[in-house]
């Protein structure tokens, strides 16, 4: 649809109105939300308004509650990842963080963490900006800056109230950063996300934040990496992969696919995808969806790529001697970490995406 540019400022207005922001404010950018009843279904619209040259710019995110699943499993987190993470929440003290770019998925991976530990004998506070799912036996804290409620300031309170699991929304600044390692070494378990490319980039990035080394190696447990691609839908069709598309499963996990036919059952149950083909040279055979109205390019649905680094003994003597990020991560793959870059090809394998969606958001990842 094309719209007259003379609608432009009405429409803006409109979108203001709806997300309770103020429509004579045109010099700096507004944040705000409401939800539509669509097909009987509730969808929240996040709604960043800002000024640029010809006017308003607005973005708007949708947030389909009903579609979304709260299941870890069901998210895309299998075999080692699964297991490092269930160890992590297992404990009762520490940290667990998520990164990625805006978008990724981090708050819902979050969320999914707390629902499997959730517990009437465990108190669970938020602190969240905005709340995106609101949960039942949670204590979920919206973050007010105009009122001087910010993740610092909440955190504060948050800890005078006993908690036994604390969630912080974000790590923005040093002192949200620096209270919540402080909650980690008192006892509590937190969980909070940070926008870096990849899980090993959390740690430089708190000590850029002027966390202590040795506080870090002492209160992290995991650290968790994610990216997000599309499914292929149900309606589908089996080819056979290229020479490219071989050499390019080959280059990144050949080395982990199984060798033989013997090997099959092992390497598939550790790596959590049942099933997986024998290391070929010839080709492999992968899955796209039908390009339909319903689904368009032939995808519907989204999965979570992910990876996990257990922040153990020898890791935590790289955090202490401030190692760089790829050090960390050349480590943690000696150790079995499966990256996001493998865990898109093993997707792909599976059938549950395509290599041109692990090549969209992960081309830059080893």
């Amino acid at each position: 649809m094309e719209l007259p540019k003379a609608i432009a400022p009405a429409l803006v207005s409109r979108v203001k109105i709806l997300s309770n922001l103020k429509i004579d404010e045109h010099r700096i950018p507004q944040d705000g939300q409401f939800a539509v009843s669509v097909e009987g279904k509730e969808v929240d619209l996040r709604i960043a308004i800002s000024p640029v040259t010809w006017g308003e710019q607005v973005i708007i995110r949708l947030l389909d509650k009903t579609g979304v699943s709260m299941d870890i499993e069901k998210m895309g987190i299998t075999g080692r990842a699964l297991r490092s993470i269930t160890a992590g929440i297992e404990r009762p003290n520490g940290m667990i963080l998520t990164s990625g770019p805006t978008g990724s998925g981090k708050s819902t991976t979050l969320y999914a963490l707390i629902q499997k530990i959730k517990s009437e004998e465990i108190n669970i506070v938020t602190l969240e900006d905005p709340v995106e799912y609101k949960m039942a036996g949670i204590n979920q804290i919206q973050v007010n800056v105009d009122a001087g409620l910010t993740f610092a300031s909440g955190l504060r309170s948050i800890l005078r109230q006993d908690p036994d699991v604390v969630m912080v929304g974000e790590i923005r600044d040093s002192e949200t950063a620096s209270l919540a390692v402080q909650a980690a070494l008192t006892g509590h378990l937190v969980f909070s996300t940070l926008h870096t490319n990849s899980a090993a980039g959390i740690l430089p990035r708190l000590l850029d934040m002027g966390i202590e080394p040795f506080l870090l190696a002492s209160t992290l447990n995991v650290v968790i990496g994610q990216r997000l691609v599309r499914r292929v839908t149900e309606k589908r069709e089996l080819y056979k992969s290229s020479d490219i598309e071989t050499k390019g499963i080959n280059g990144i996990i050949g080395d982990i696919l199984p060798q033989t036919d013997a090997d099959v059952a092992k390497v598939s149950e550790d790596l959590g995808y049942p099933g997986l083909p024998v290391r070929s040279d010839e080709y492999y055979m992968l899955a796209k969806g039908i390009n339909t109205k319903e689904t368009p390019g032939g995808y519907k649905g989204r999965a979570g790529l992910y990876e996990t680094i257990d922040v153990d003994e020898d890791i935590q003597k790289l955090i202490v001697s401030r190692a760089t990020s790829a050090e960390i991560m050349r480590l943690a793959r000696e150790k079995g970490t499966i990256t996001m870059r493998q865990d898109g090809m093993l997707k792909v394998l599976s059938g549950i995406t395509t290599m041109s969606e692990v090549n969209r958001v992960a081309s830059d990842l080893t």
